[in-house]
């Protein structure tokens, strides 16, 4: 649990004019650890949460809890800004039912404008959550306090889904900055010591590509290996496709050698990679990022290049695992907080999102402070189909494929004039589950999602089901705003090979701009995913319908940079962005 709160804390951009944290325990009655005031540095607040100290004691009282909170810690005194229209959060972490009634203590919390989210066990009781939450999707569950790290994503959308919400809706002109620019460099360690490893490392760096706007004029990305020395495997300006940089990645092999000289591969990068000739834009003042993954302890100094690399203005973030030296990736790190750590390579995933986070935190800290007025359009929307393999080869992995959509719509914001979802599944023909326009509220669909049943059926015509969808579902009499210049995607999850041509349905999806990805395993065909996929980079692989949660991330990214290439290029200007928990650039992002 306290490992939990640490990670949702290193999300946040914590400053007293920015995002406020407070902490409370509770059993028969509650304990302040912190106020909202108290700290106004990540650092300090990290340090107190990893001290905390389980404080035991019976009985569970969570209504006593909550209305403690609503009347000591969401107050002005306290540091709450509620009065100032920011928004406030409550994130509950419980694992039993309450002694005590929670009703009225929920709705006093509702009243004051408070968004509660709550995260229970399987020994937590579900409807009491749910009526403390203030709205059914914002109570999550996971098995064991082991799991929360599984709910870390649905938390930090339902948050941001927050900050949209409470964003004021009567339009002024903002001041803001432009669209992000960076330039990234990977540094990956390729000694003797990572041989077995690397594969993981390598995927890791397709993965955060996957999450970046590559552009010559967006996002640049380098890689650099080295172990006794460096190797460039591509510069800056090498690429300016997120699909070639892909495509090199995948290629990468290990390099193998030792010593593992660290010190000597940073001042490599330093005068080779982060230079205008090699297409670094530092001059122009777009952040530099250098993510060092390694496996060991260098055999030189690290401190003279690092203090190179500081005083050059470049960002440096360092994964190691346990076999690193944490001390020495602190001290290569730009700030603690980048050093992240690993059991091993395996368990990358696991940083992805504190690595996009800080990545995040760095673009605000390095924007120019010169303002420019810029002009947005309107909140985002689209219309979401999901067309699910229901044939007999997929019927034990059915119930992932159900979980998997079940966690995206999660991160959707459902809503008849924001986001609407559909889910077909088909086999040899194929059924519609429920229409773009049937449901108008996320817990709904949620709902019918979590009740789907395996359809079955031995062929698989998925060029058939492509064309039904643009019959019967992409139409606006089942709720698709395609004429209104609403984007429409769809997302395929495929278990095997079509026994029909996808062809001809494919391309009448492609005329009619809809934005398709494709899911398939290792049972599927490349190049048909490649086909069905509105680009061959929105077809995504697993080895199994159980892997479905290592490639969230990336559909989840593409998703929101296909909305803003979609959005309607009608300008109307934007209303103020907020302070809480996501910065400027994520806001515009999502925009």
């Amino acid at each position: 649990m306290r490992d939990f709160v640490q990670r949702v804390v290193e999300t946040l951009n914590v400053d007293d004019s920015r995002d406020r944290v407070s902490v409370v325990q509770y059993s028969r009655d509650a304990e302040v650890h912190f106020y909202l005031n108290t700290y106004n540095t990540k650092g300090d607040i990290l340090d107190t949460v990893r001290g905390l100290r389980h404080r035991r004691g019976r009985p569970l009282n969570t209504g006593a809890a909550l209305q403690y909170v609503r009347d000591n810690v969401f107050t002005a005194s306290a540091g709450s800004r509620r009065r100032e229209g920011v928004p406030q959060m409550l994130i509950l972490i419980n694992g039993g039912r309450s002694f005590d009634n929670v009703d009225t203590p929920a709705s006093t919390l509702k009243n004051l404008g408070i968004f509660v989210f709550g995260i229970g066990t399987r020994t937590s009781d579900s409807g009491e959550m749910q009526r403390i939450a203030s709205d059914p999707s914002y109570a999550l569950t996971v098995a064991e306090f082991s799991d929360l790290p599984n709910v870390q994503m649905q938390l930090s959308s339902a948050m941001t889904s927050v900050i949209v919400r409470s964003t004021p809706m009567t339009p002024t002109v903002i001041v803001e900055h432009d669209l992000p620019k960076r330039d990234v460099v990977f540094l990956l360690d390729g000694s003797d010591a990572t041989q077995s490893g690397f594969p993981k490392m390598r995927d890791f760096v397709q993965r955060v590509v996957e999450t970046l706007n590559v552009d010559e004029s967006r996002d640049r990305v380098s890689v650099v290996q080295y172990s006794r020395d460096a190797e460039v495997h591509f510069y800056l300006n090498t690429y300016n496709t997120k699909e070639d940089i892909l495509d090199t990645v995948r290629g990468l092999r290990h390099r193998r050698g030792r010593p593992l000289n660290t010190g000597a591969a940073l001042q490599y990068v330093r005068d080779n990679v982060f230079t205008a000739s090699a297409g670094s834009r530092r001059l122009e003042g777009v952040p530099q990022m250098l993510i060092l993954i390694n496996g060991g302890r260098s055999f030189d100094n690290v401190d003279s290049p690092v203090s190179a690399l500081k005083k050059l203005g470049i960002f440096v973030f360092g994964i190691g695992t346990r076999t690193s030296d944490s001390g020495e990736m602190q001290r290569i790190s730009s700030d603690p907080s980048y050093a992240l750590s690993v059991a091993e390579f395996s368990d990358l995933p696991n940083v992805q999102v504190e690595l996009s986070s800080a990545m995040n935190s760095v673009i605000v800290r390095s924007t120019p402070m010169t303002p420019t007025v810029i002009v947005e359009r309107h909140l985002p929307k689209k219309d979401v189909v999901f067309l699910l393999d229901g044939s007999d080869a997929t019927q034990s992995g059915f119930p992932k494929m159900r979980d998997f959509v079940q966690r995206v719509v999660e991160t959707l914001n459902v809503d008849d004039r924001r986001d609407r979802v559909s889910v077909v599944q088909y086999s040899s023909d194929p059924a519609v589950q429920f229409y773009l326009n049937t449901y108008t509220t996320k817990s709904e669909a949620l709902a019918t999602v979590r009740g789907l049943r395996h359809k079955g059926g031995r062929s698989l015509n998925t060029g058939a089901a492509l064309q039904y969808l643009r019959d019967n579902v992409f139409t606006a009499s089942a709720g698709s705003r395609h004429q209104e210049g609403v984007p429409q995607l769809l997302i395929v999850l495929s278990g095997g090979r079509s026994s029909d041509s996808v062809d001809s349905g494919a391309s009448v999806l492609k005329a009619l701009g809809v934005l398709t990805f494709a899911v398939g395993t290792r049972h599927s065909d490349r190049k048909e995913l490649q086909n069905i996929s509105y680009k061959p980079s929105y077809a995504l692989s697993v080895s199994d319908l159980n892997d479905l949660p290592s490639v969230q991330q990336q559909l989840r990214s593409a998703m929101e940079s296909v909305t803003i290439g979609a959005a309607p290029e009608s300008p109307t200007v934007l209303g103020t962005f907020p302070r809480m928990g996501i910065c400027e650039t994520d806001k515009l992002k999502d925009l």
